[in-house]
């Protein structure tokens, strides 16, 4: 499987919309509260993916450019938000966004940061931040050892899936925010965030993660037994839950000169 973040997630877009977790309503409100957002911010969505995080950008009224390299992310993501007046479709990634230079009040990163190179990144985030503009960087993050069974569903990954662990290790920490930003003034907001599925659904969502193997691959059958397996283990009413921390990390960069 091809480590490209770019392309990786092209046959995935379908199970991306349809089961993926949103983001709580609470990250749009602390932001509110500290005087980050408000109508008509300028925020620049980078890997913007099918819009899940840009569609609560939009809501709360800001002007989205939903900066977004994968071809079918992007246009699935025209599809559902193309309605919105303050929605703007960028062809572009984190090292290379085409926006202008001093063009955006912020610039947010849901569930994609990890893609990035962060050298290149740090140089065109200051070319296209104003002056004094925000950053926001999140995640929401499986909490493994909640439940059994969301140790249960880590175990499954990490026994068929080979790339998974070094794709999860990857999402950050407030140090490495930190490191990034440029500065300790950097706030670490955590709200709790879930899902409830049926098989179907947990299947969905299996099959949305860039890691999982692909039908053609002979571990994809053992790996969808092993969850059909998990989920007859621990299922009540003939559902799961599937728990999250959503972690979001926000304030002034100070990048290099």
């Amino acid at each position: 499987m091809s480590l490209d973040p770019t392309g990786r997630f092209s046959d995935r877009v379908e199970n991306y919309i349809r089961y993926r977790p949103t983001y709580p309503k609470e990250l749009i409100t602390e932001l509110k509260k500290e005087q980050l957002i408000s109508e008509d911010t300028v925020i620049a969505d980078i890997g913007s993916g099918t819009g899940i995080f840009t569609k609560l950008l939009l809501k709360a009224g800001c002007i989205v450019y939903a900066v977004e390299p994968n071809d079918e992310m992007r246009e699935a993501a025209e599809k559902i938000l193309g309605w919105y007046p303050n929605f703007i479709s960028i062809n572009g990634q984190a090292e290379a966004t085409t926006l202008g230079r001093r063009s955006v009040d912020m610039i947010a990163a849901a569930q994609a940061f990890h893609w990035f190179d962060a050298e290149e990144t740090k140089w065109e985030f200051k070319r296209i931040l104003k002056p004094k503009g925000s950053l926001v960087l999140v995640y929401n993050s499986r909490q493994i050892e909640r439940t059994p069974f969301m140790k249960g569903y880590d175990q499954l990954l990490k026994k068929y899936c080979p790339e998974y662990e070094g794709i999860a290790q990857q999402y950050i920490n407030l140090q490495q925010a930190k490191d990034f930003f440029g500065t300790e003034e950097v706030t670490h907001f955590v709200c709790d965030n879930y899902q409830i599925f049926n098989f179907d659904g947990l299947k969905g969502r299996l099959l949305s993660s860039s890691y999982t193997p692909k039908e053609d691959q002979v571990v994809y059958q053992l790996l969808l037994d092993g969850l059909e397996a998990l989920f007859e283990k621990y299922q009540e009413n003939d559902q799961v839950q599937f728990t999250y921390e959503t972690e979001m990390f926000y304030g002034k960069p100070v990048f290099p000169e």
